[in-house]
């Protein structure tokens, strides 16, 4: 293959243009073995760097797809790569695409995580064990779950979610040992729990 352009573009990615075939996108982060001062107009290249050159356009078209995701609101790794599978993007495109992201702090579990809990408290009063579950369905590790879960709970008292899910639930007719039963499945210690009690039933 020979190259008849080669244009970078303001975001990093480079428009290539071959002699045959399509246009496509290339990143210098995802090539391994080309040296990238080495494409320009004119350029030269075998099969196995060609192959090598395709890859990193196919990485670059789906961090083009990520990109997309990441506008709308912040996403978490596991789910983003999920998400893109189903689009038909292959794995190992994916994780060139998403290792790019994160290295960029453009995609972030840690901030993910902060953002996720923030929205959660709006409509649910869970405790701390429930909201670390939830955390782990979405692919993040112990460590950034917990630095998350303390931050959050720095800000925002587990003592006083509890009591409003207290009253929500006695609100809704839950007495006596469905009403604890309930409040543990959200996430709260029995200690918490009891702590609640004693606290409202007692003033």
């Amino acid at each position: 293959m020979v190259i008849k352009k080669f244009e970078p573009t303001s975001t990093g990615l480079c428009r290539l243009t071959p002699d045959q075939g399509a246009v496509f996108y290339i990143r210098k982060e995802y090539l391994e073995h080309i040296d990238f001062e080495g494409i320009y107009a004119g350029a030269e290249f075998s099969d196995d760097e060609v192959s090598e050159l395709l890859d990193a356009g196919l990485a670059s078209v789906v961090e083009l797809k990520a990109i997309t995701y990441l506008a709308r609101c912040e996403q978490c790794r596991f789910k983003l790569s999920s998400k893109l599978a189903q689009k038909g993007y292959e794995k190992k495109y994916i994780n060139m695409a998403l290792d790019f992201l994160e290295s960029k702090n453009l995609l972030s579990d840690s901030r993910f995580a902060s953002a996720w809990l923030n929205g959660r408290r709006t409509n649910h009063y869970e405790g701390r064990s429930k909201l670390s579950a939830e955390l782990a369905s979405r692919g993040i590790s112990r460590e950034i779950a917990a630095a998350a879960l303390d931050e959050f709970f720095t800000e925002n008292d587990e003592f006083e979610i509890c009591c409003k899910a207290y009253k929500k639930l006695s609100g809704k007719g839950k007495s006596d040992e469905k009403l604890i039963s309930s409040l543990m499945s959200a996430g709260f210690s029995w200690k918490l729990i009891k702590s609640v009690m004693e606290e409202i039933e007692n003033p």
